[in-house]
């Protein structure tokens, strides 16, 4: 049995470096943050027509504050946490590795998309209470997520088949 601790944290190491290459952040970081920048936009013009998206920033034309998404907070560092961990589990079968991997990407992008609009709103407000929230609150946030989508997970794996059964 592989323990999960080295294995987890040299799959992080691994996506974490392959993340970080700039051929990896033009092809697909960059494209997929201003992705978020747009879904998100996409969402606040329902309650706010004039918000548009210019690549990564979220803005809104008639104030002085505009929400930029950067490494890190495009959720896909959380992902990658993830990721990481759900690949690291022994004795788990790809499919439930791979559904996982996918329900925990719409779980953490979804509470990121609420984290970005909430911040959004917030800026306009206050920039202190932004600043706060930003750089503790939501940090803490989409990591328990990333816990409790894995806790989740690991409570819904089908129970290993008996040693005699293979």
């Amino acid at each position: 049995m592989k323990p999960f601790l080295p294995v987890f944290l040299l799959i992080q190491l691994i996506l974490f470096a392959a993340e970080l290459a700039r051929p990896v952040q033009e092809a697909l970081i960059e494209p997929f943050t201003a992705a978020v920048a747009g879904l998100a936009a996409w969402v606040v013009r329902f309650f706010d027509p004039t918000v548009l998206a210019q690549n990564n920033l979220l803005v809104d034309p008639r104030g002085d504050f505009a929400v930029a998404i950067e490494a890190g907070c495009n959720g896909v560092e959380a992902v990658i946490v993830l990721t990481a961990a759900m690949l690291a589990m022994p004795k788990v079968p790809w499919r439930w590795r791979l559904g996982g991997i996918l329900a925990g990407f719409l779980a953490i992008q979804g509470l990121n998309l609420v984290r970005i609009i909430s911040l959004f709103y917030l800026g306009q407000w206050n920039r202190q209470a932004f600043e706060w929230a930003h750089l503790y609150l939501w940090q803490a946030l989409i990591m328990l997520d990333v816990l409790v989508v894995f806790l989740i997970w690991l409570r819904r794996l089908p129970a290993p088949e008996p040693a005699g059964e293979r």
